[in-house]
């Protein structure tokens, strides 16, 4: 439920060429944080990303995902990319 809800809001917002949104938690099971939410990793190529550094396309997804973070998401892999590095 909170890949689909991951994967509606970066769609919406971002209108990805390519989005893949793989949730992990069964990899997690018994790790301590695993009771706050799940561990997801985000592969995203956006026209958004463009002209953007690292650290700011990590910060717009996050701010994208912000209220998911504190009730379905504890632990985010991203890998966000412009269309020219896919």
């Amino acid at each position: 439920m909170i890949a689909a809800e991951i994967e509606a809001r970066l769609r919406a917002a971002l209108a990805p060429i390519e989005l893949r949104v793989r949730d992990d938690s069964a990899q997690h099971a018994g790790h301590a944080g695993a009771r706050e939410g799940g561990h997801f990793h985000v592969s995203i190529v956006s026209e958004r990303f463009t002209g953007l550094q690292r650290l700011a396309r990590h910060r717009l997804v996050y701010h994208l995902l912000s209220d998911l973070m504190q009730r379905g998401i504890h632990a985010l892999a991203l890998d966000a990319r412009a269309p020219s590095e896919h």
